[in-house]
């Protein structure tokens, strides 16, 4: 409940003017990044308050549009029929890559795997494999941890593997939730974004190391080294959109995460800053 209430709301704007708010709505594997960029930001900023929730990319996506929204943080790209509605809202959208994220893929600390590959993975996640005996010689149920068809993070791992994904996997609402009920399903998994678990407690879970085919290096999505080759297959941008006319409204925030601080921050946070 405590984590919920932070992610909806950074700081008390009831006392502030609207145009000295910056309302930013969206994904949930930003949410908690965007929560300490906004408030290391109205440290050194204190005439502009910056709103923080949730919801997942297309929710942002959707406040953006309908004008609730400043800036839809995305861990996925904009799709084609959103870009087609603000054309016929005469808005013109631009964005901004402010990280780089890793999907980690979590199963309890007592399953006998500690890597997986690529296609394991998409058999696993289409409903294929239904049981952990091809894996790890357990005959045990598995049973997947998700997000919902809106989740940024959902609409990746569909994209990356060319999947549907099996209709028994669980849909889940946020990372919290899916480390909570891997910890809890000792023939579970999950994926979450790499930074809930670089920077949290990983008690009761343990990270896969992915390798795409056999005889290829399997790699952590912890390995910033790895990330920031580009070597690991299930890494993405962080996204933030936002209407052009709207620019200079956001400017000072966004220039903020460009900044040696907000890079700083987002290392901290198990993020991967952008060089730019």
């Amino acid at each position: 409940m405590k984590c919920c209430f932070i992610c909806l709301l950074v700081l008390l704007i009831s006392c502030s003017r609207d145009t000295d708010t910056i309302k930013i709505k969206g994904s949930d594997t930003e949410v908690n990044l965007a929560v300490q960029l906004a408030e290391s930001f109205h440290k050194i900023n204190s005439g502009v308050f910056v709103s923080i929730s949730g919801g997942g990319s297309g929710l942002g996506i959707a406040s953006l549009l309908n004008g609730t929204a400043d800036v839809a943080n995305s861990s996925r790209s904009i799709k084609p029929e959103e870009i087609e509605l603000f054309q016929k809202r005469g808005s013109s959208i631009d964005s901004f890559v402010f990280a780089q994220d890793a999907i980690a893929f979590v199963v309890a600390d007592d399953l006998p795997i500690d890597s997986i590959s690529v296609e394991a993975l998409t058999n696993i996640l289409a409903g294929h494999y239904k049981n952990w005996l091809p894996l790890t010689n357990k005959n045990k149920v598995i049973n997947i941890y998700g997000r919902q068809s809106n989740s940024g993070t959902h609409d990746f791992i569909k994209k990356k593997l060319d999947i549907d994904f099996t209709p028994y996997a669980k849909q889940m609402n946020g990372n919290a939730q899916i480390l909570e009920a891997i910890k809890a399903d000792h023939s579970g998994i999950g994926y979450v974004g790499a930074g809930y678990v670089a920077k949290g407690s990983n008690k009761g879970i343990k990270v896969l190391l992915v390798y795409p085919r056999k005889n290829q290096p399997a790699v952590s999505p912890l390995d910033a080294a790895m990330i920031a080759a580009g070597n690991y297959y299930f890494q993405r941008p962080l996204l933030q959109y936002y209407k052009a006319d709207t620019y200079s409204k956001i400017k000072p925030f966004i220039d903020f995460e460009k900044s040696d601080e907000g890079k700083k921050i987002i290392q901290a946070a198990g993020y991967y800053p952008v060089n730019k």
